[in-house]
């Protein structure tokens, strides 16, 4: 039974393309599956987080990482009777995307193409779910519904208006902007609850599992975790608990206990302001002008200051840093090599490139091509093209 401010998928605005009802799926249980089935899903596979992919099997990639987000998503949105569907489908393609070498890459092709419109992987998921997938008869893209666009390009909150972050200051995205030319997404407005579900999820997902990482890379030890809040706590309750507990059993109890910590909190928060909200239907989730997901103050400060100890001491820790420096000569090197050259560009891509009417629009098809790349074949690329 969904809550009636979920999105219930009989109400769908539809698709842009209009096509037959399935027998057997809801609209969004269709968006979930083309999600999984397309190209740049699969290539998540070899896209990594922090580390660069060929640093170790056991850290996150971007696919792993997508359905951590996923599971976070469908279990905090069916405990609030939201359309866990939609939930999972925007978790699943929030990350679609990401370049090559995570936002180290995300940060070298964004200057690189600051003279054509610039680089946002938030956009650039768009682009792709209506542009760049192309394996259907009737059209280009995935033809989601619009609920699951506006997921994807709201789900961190409006893009325009006075409810906008200080960070979308600024001309959209061109991917963005051409997006939503063609079909209206609201862009000043809220997302839908499962939306705003999916993007706290990310936040959880990415707060645990970077902690796990950085553990098993030995950038830092449980030690190090003991004065910080959250951690320090859970640490102490499995030694209570467990006295003399396996190193890895402890490491993950703590853990669990840190993430059941987040998605508690979470699903608490999210009931008290439905309760006080009391929204009858989805565009007043939409109108409310503030999220209905969200973390408490106090949590919300505690995980700042978890951020902030894995920003000195992984995301900019000294080893990560000389990965980040190669990594963003590759990028550096194949972006300027394609743009002279999209000769060297595959077959199906120049096609493209013949039609493109200017310097931007040849530029932001070799963008398309270099974000789709994978780590380990933008690596094969640079040593082919490059030596």
């Amino acid at each position: 039974m969904l809550a009636p401010y979920a999105c219930h998928p009989e109400a769908s605005r539809g698709r842009l393309y209009p096509e037959t009802m399935s027998s057997f799926r809801s609209a969004f249980q269709r968006d979930r599956d083309r999600i999984i089935h397309s190209s740049a899903f699969r290539r998540l596979k070899h896209k990594t987080q922090v580390f660069v992919e060929h640093e170790g099997d056991y850290y996150r990639t971007r696919l792993t990482h997508s359905i951590e987000v996923a599971q976070v998503a469908r279990t905090i949105a069916g405990v609030l009777g939201l359309n866990t569907d939609l939930a999972e489908a925007v978790a699943l393609a929030h990350d679609l995307g990401h370049t090559p070498f995570g936002h180290t890459g995300e940060d070298a092709l964004g200057a690189l193409m600051a003279p054509y419109g610039g680089f946002d992987h938030n956009a650039q998921a768009l682009r792709i779910v209506t542009k760049l997938e192309r394996h259907y008869a009737d059209f280009d893209g995935l033809n989601l519904t619009w609920e699951t666009l506006e997921g994807l390009a709201k789900h961190n909150g409006p893009v325009t208006g006075p409810h906008a972050d200080a960070k979308h200051a600024g001309p959209l995205p061109y991917a963005l902007a051409e997006c939503n030319a063609a079909w209206d997404l609201e862009l000043s407005t809220h997302a839908s609850a499962e939306a705003q579900v999916a993007a706290i999820a990310d936040d959880v997902a990415y707060s645990h599992h970077d902690l796990h990482d950085g553990l098993r890379s030995g950038l830092f030890s449980e030690a190090d975790l003991m004065d910080l809040p959250v951690t320090g706590p859970a640490f102490a309750e499995v030694d209570a608990r467990y006295p003399g507990l396996d190193p890895m059993r402890r490491r993950h109890e703590a853990l669990r206990r840190v993430f059941g910590r987040m998605v508690e909190d979470v699903i608490a928060v999210a009931k008290n302001r439905l309760d006080a909200a009391q929204p009858k239907s989805v565009e007043e989730i939409r109108g409310l002008g503030t999220t209905v997901i969200r973390f408490s103050k106090p949590l919300y400060q505690d995980l700042k200051a978890i951020r902030g100890f894995l920003f000195t001491h992984m995301y900019r820790a000294p080893s990560v840093m000389v990965e980040r420096a190669r990594v963003t000569i590759v990028i550096n090197d194949l972006f300027p090599l394609f743009l002279a050259h999209p000769e060297h560009l595959p077959a199906e891509w120049r096609a493209d490139v013949a039609q493109a009417a200017d310097q931007t629009a040849l530029a932001r098809i070799v963008a398309d091509y270099v974000a789709g790349m994978t780590d380990r074949f933008a690596l094969q690329e640079h040593a082919r093209l490059c030596g």
